[in-house]
């Protein structure tokens, strides 16, 4: 029963391996959808394009129910898997602050050392940007985060858990309110494709 390594039936060394070739295979398909572009992940934030929901979203509810169905055929135990303990206070804060960078820079940080590796020069100055948040956190943590980090404590608990429902409801409902946002992200993407000219169009790559 996976997963492997927390019962220990992989080794680190094969672990790592197998994480970093599911990295370079993640990044590849970033770059294969597109996901480097500025352009189209920007498009999500201003209408243009539903990409990035679309391809997410099916990602995201893909992994859901496949873990849901090989938990309860006892092929994985979820309960083993990670996941950190949830402090909703910083994680609004900090989902905003990422937010507001995707939005300004039109990378996030998966998607700008995709488009770094393909030798995009603004990603490059977008990941420059990560290290100095970075450091920044680092030498102010003291000051300043470290009681923001540890604020709104909820311990390890998912959303179905908080809400007072079985997974599976929670699931269901989730996929109707996936397709829902792809009709609806899709109507306005059409809605801003059809104010703007062909030659705007070319320039997005739609």
């Amino acid at each position: 029963m996976g997963p492997l390594y927390p019962q220990e039936l992989l080794n680190p060394e094969y672990n790592l391996l197998i994480g970093f070739l599911i990295g370079i295979g993640f990044g590849f398909l970033l770059e294969a959808a597109g996901f480097t572009n500025t352009r189209k992940l920007a498009g999500v934030f201003y209408g243009y394009d539903a990409t990035v929901i679309k391809v997410f979203f099916t990602a995201a509810m893909t992994a859901l129910i496949g873990l849901f169905i090989l938990h309860n055929m006892g092929i994985i135990d979820v309960t083993l898997t990670f996941y950190p303990k949830t402090f909703w206070i910083p994680t609004l804060i900090g989902g905003a602050i990422m937010g507001l960078g995707f939005i300004i820079g039109g990378f996030c940080p998966g998607t700008s050392l995709s488009a770094a590796a393909s030798g995009k020069i603004d990603a490059w100055v977008f990941i420059s940007g990560v290290f100095i948040g970075i450091l920044g956190f680092i030498f102010t943590y003291d000051f300043i985060w470290e009681g923001l980090r540890k604020a709104g404590k909820m311990g390890k608990i998912d959303i179905a858990q908080w809400i007072g429902i079985k997974e599976g409801l929670f699931i269901f409902l989730l996929t109707i309110i996936t397709v829902i946002s792809f009709i609806v992200f899709q109507k306005w993407q059409d809605s801003w494709t059809k104010k703007m000219d062909k030659s705007d169009l070319d320039d997005l790559g739609l």
